[in-house]
């Protein structure tokens, strides 16, 4: 069981998306890590776009992720944005 940073419900880990920070001479960057086999401390979200703007609205993700500093949540967001199939992958059918 593990608690979304966003709605702060509990939740079994295989149905929340694992988010890793990672640091570059800019900053932070969050990426979703959906294969959970980046290092580090890792938070964990619901794949919803509610979930995710109530994280950034709450400032969850640097506190969860124990790091300072302006994080760039660009990538985790077109994650989360990105229309979805039913088998749980990005639909690629509109880019052809």
């Amino acid at each position: 069981m593990r608690t979304c940073v966003g709605c702060r419900r509990r939740a079994p880990a295989s149905e929340l998306l694992r988010i890793a920070a990672v640091g570059d001479e800019a900053g932070h960057s969050l990426r979703p890590d959906p294969g959970r086999r980046l290092p580090g401390r890792g938070a964990y979200m619901h794949p919803d776009p509610a979930c995710f703007a109530q994280a950034v609205r709450r400032r969850a993700f640097g506190r969860a992720l124990r790091i300072t500093g302006i994080i760039d949540h660009g990538e985790l967001a077109e994650h989360i944005d990105a229309p979805t199939s039913t088998s749980g992958q990005p639909d690629r059918t509109r880019d052809r």
